[in-house]
């Protein structure tokens, strides 16, 4: 019963991330200003606003990137980081911000094909790049064993830091695919579970290893 339970709420978080990543906005709704309430047409209005009425604050920038398989044209202040750009401007939840100082995890996202701390990642830095983030993976098939085996085994109880235990595993089966307990201990020892699920997240990794390679080879889950 606590597994069909646990498998009703994941396909809800399923539904949920693809909803999210197929509402991501491409392109700014609104070119507006993040000190005072003007608005106007186009990026080339933007700065010359800021030029002229806030000249002590940093003019805004363009970002481009490529969030989940989408490109995304971003309008962004200058200072932000990459985890409050996924959050404030396009509405991804799943890095979480718990130490905001790079120390335990819990906003790791897939950057250009390695994991990185999203806290402490400058958005800016990330033009022309390509992320992935827990939204992506759970809405990807070839992943869902990989799920799967992090409810069977309780790998989550909070929940809380899941996502960034999720991305890293799912990068560690990218260029491991049959790691042993030390490779996944050493791969994941970045990440900090305060509920100490720690034996829980190798058990299911392991499990679920040769059925993500069943799923990339073709095979039927």
């Amino acid at each position: 019963m606590g597994t069909n339970v646990v498998g009703m709420k994941l396909k809800d978080v399923v539904r949920v991330a693809a909803s999210k990543i197929e509402s991501l906005p491409t392109t700014p709704a609104v070119i507006g200003c993040s000190c005072c309430d003007w608005k106007g047409l186009n990026y080339e209005a933007l700065k010359e606003h800021y030029e002229t009425e806030h000249p002590d604050s940093p003019i805004p920038i363009w970002l481009n990137i490529t969030v989940n398989g989408k490109l995304c044209h971003l309008i962004i202040e200058p200072y932000l980081t990459l985890k409050e750009v996924l959050q404030y401007h396009l509405g991804l939840t799943g890095a979480k911000q718990m130490c905001d100082r790079g120390s335990c995890g819990s906003c790791t996202v897939i950057l250009n094909g390695r994991t990185v701390l999203a806290c402490n990642t400058l958005a800016a830095d990330c033009e022309g790049m390509s992320v992935e983030t827990v939204e992506g993976i759970a809405v990807n098939p070839r992943w869902k064993p990989l799920i799967d085996a992090y409810c069977k085994w309780d790998a989550m109880q909070c929940g809380y830091c899941t996502p960034g235990f999720l991305v890293k595993s799912k990068a560690l089966l990218e260029k491991n695919p049959h790691p042993t307990v030390e490779e996944i201990n050493k791969a994941l020892s970045g990440n900090i579970c305060i509920c100490g699920t720690y034996p829980r997240h190798a058990q299911a990794i392991l499990e679920a290893a040769d059925l993500v390679e069943t799923i990339r080879d073709g095979r039927e889950y």
